[in-house]
């Protein structure tokens, strides 16, 4: 078996042109993740591939260490933090000696202060980037989705996590798996943890309940992640029921997480677009609501993107017909909402009045309404996760339409901004600009249409960019721009700031469409190296070549996934 996971990736590592992926995927530590990690780099070694360690942890353990020799170690760097030396990966010198592939253990460690890259994962997609292949470690408690969950069975907050696009990007995941028994002896005979670690980890995070817990979580996970790869080759195709599943974000709510994390699994294993969506209303308006409360819902709208949400705000007190609005309009299939735990006065409940879950429940016909208790942060708010309120889901009729795709982002109408600009003239500019290129563009129509969308929420996204979008009637094809401003674009009415701006124009029907193109832009946005790549350029032709770069290599990881060997 092991033979022929590493045939498999060697064929994978001499055909690619980006480097490519492969992690090994354990439900805890010292299962064997890098043992094995280092006994497949042996053997490519042997067949003449050119490798090197980036980093491995070998935590003391004799015959992991003996696998270590032979091969080539990339000295690390030293850094002085506080008065004390750590020694970190290097990622220069991995990039500078660019080995066809490189080790790097432990994907989800932060890295010291002061490094390039807050993450090790970050490092990686560099190396990556760069053309060189990488073999890495994970344990399955450090993905974000799964925080709460993991909390809830072993009691422990997991600090270091990392966003579940990165596994769910990998070229290959390898399962190393033992039975809970045969880790805990392995932990007794000192081949995890040196001897005064021993006896806290058999009765604490070690214990047979968790393990067990735990190794279900991996098995469960590589089951979806197997089953989603499996359907990769329908994931472009407009669904043809309302399957997609939006979260519906508040100011108020006490723990927008645990929604984000339940919402982003639902739309995993749907294999569907998920969507975060934020009404606010005249009271919760910046100038309303005190800054821990607009602190907590820019972290939340934050870890949305990072689960791979497609942000949206909107403006409006009716909150009920907003989501529901939307729900209609982009064919959601399940909405997920949070139970606060306020009610209502005794007089309003005689009156009459209902709360907003309940309007919700008994309005949002033919959609599933999952309502999630949120009043307790940690395991009681997951406790609840396993009772929704459900509405009978009808089917919806099929959509024909034109499938999107990853080209019309090669060639986008680009413009450089060298000075600070306003909001509303970078639009008017990049529309203009747009509407250079393509002659048919109705122009007018398209800035009412525009200005109107950003009238019902800001379309700024957060991490440096904004993405103002909107459907028009009798455009025939989709039209996108890219505005970069290296003194950045201001929003006056919220004082925010950002410096890279993509503006999308799609067709009225079917609404899917401009949904999807909205998550490749999302996806896109959410690269560090292209936004990197895009504020280092210095011509338009320089910021076209760099998108170019990017989309191309989204579009082989999906060439992978749709006809290559991935798990």
């Amino acid at each position: 078996m092991m033979e022929h996971r590493a045939d498999s990736f060697l064929r994978l590592v001499r055909k690619a042109q980006r480097g490519r992926l492969k992690i090994y995927l354990g439900y805890c530590a010292g299962v064997g993740k890098t043992y094995q990690m280092l006994l497949e780099a042996q053997r490519f070694k042997e067949d003449g591939i050119d490798i090197a360690v980036g980093l491995v942890e070998t935590h003391g353990r004799e015959e992991t260490e003996c696998l270590l020799q032979g091969l080539e170690v990339i000295p690390r760097r030293r850094i002085v933090y506080r008065g004390i030396e750590i020694h970190e990966m290097d990622l220069d010198a991995i990039i500078a000696r660019r080995p066809s592939l490189v080790l790097v253990d432990e994907l989800a460690h932060t890295n010291t202060p002061g490094s390039r890259n807050a993450k090790r994962y970050q490092d990686v997609e560099e190396i990556l980037a760069a053309g060189i292949h990488v073999i890495s470690t994970l344990n399955i408690q450090h993905l974000e989705s799964l925080y709460d969950t993991v909390e809830q069975v072993t009691g422990v907050k997991v600090r270091e996590r990392i966003p579940d696009r990165v596994v769910a990007e990998a070229d290959q995941i390898v399962n190393v798996d033992i039975t809970a028994e045969d880790l805990r002896r392995r932990l007794e005979e000192g081949k995890v943890y040196t001897t005064e670690r021993i006896e806290t980890a058999l009765t604490h995070f070690f214990k047979p309940s968790n393990l067990e817990q735990l190794r279900e979580l991996t098995l469960r996970e590589l089951a979806a992640q197997i089953d989603s790869r499996r359907r990769a080759p329908l994931a472009d195709e407009i669904p043809s029921s309302p399957d997609q599943v939006m979260v519906c974000l508040s100011s108020r709510s006490p723990n927008s997480e645990a929604l984000l994390r339940y919402a982003s699994r639902l739309a995993g294993r749907l294999n569907r677009n998920w969507y975060a969506v934020y009404v606010q209303t005249a009271s919760e308006s910046p100038t309303k609501i005190d800054a821990e409360t607009q602190r907590v819902l820019s972290n939340a709208l934050t870890l949305a993107q990072q689960l791979g949400a497609t942000v949206f705000t909107y403006k409006g007190d009716n909150v009920v017909k907003t989501i529901l609005q939307f729900a209609k309009e982009y064919r959601v299939g399940h909405i997920v909402v949070g139970r606060s735990g306020r009610k209502l006065p005794l007089w309003k409940r005689l009156s009459g009045k209902t709360t907003l879950i309940q309007r919700l429940v008994e309005e949002a016909k033919g959609t599933t309404v999952v309502v999630l208790d949120t009043r307790e942060v940690g395991i009681g708010a997951i406790a609840q996760v396993k009772k929704p309120v459900m509405e009978t889901n009808r089917a919806a009729k099929p959509l024909a339409a034109a499938k999107p795709s990853l080209s019309l982002l090669k060639e986008p109408a680009i413009l450089i901004w060298d000075e600070p600009i306003e909001k509303e003239t970078a639009m008017r500019q990049l529309l203009s600009e747009c509407g250079r290129r393509i002659k048919t563009l109705p122009e007018e129509d398209a800035w009412q249409a525009l200005t109107q969308r950003e009238q019902q929420g800001s379309t700024f996204l957060g991490e440096d960019v904004a993405l103002p979008h909107a459907r028009l009637a009798g455009l025939e094809h989709a039209v996108v721009g890219l505005g970069l401003a290296k003194q950045g674009v201001r929003e006056p009415a919220t004082g925010r700031s950002v410096r890279i701006v993509f503006l999308l124009l799609s067709p009225v029907s079917p609404p899917e469409v401009h949904v999807r193109y909205l998550s490749l832009i999302s996806r896109l946005s959410q690269q560090p190296l292209l936004r990197q790549d895009l504020l280092a350029a210095g011509t338009a032709g320089e910021a076209g070549c760099a998108l170019r770069e990017h989309v191309e290599s989204i579009e082989l990881q999906t060439a992978a996934a749709n006809g290559g060997e991935r798990i």
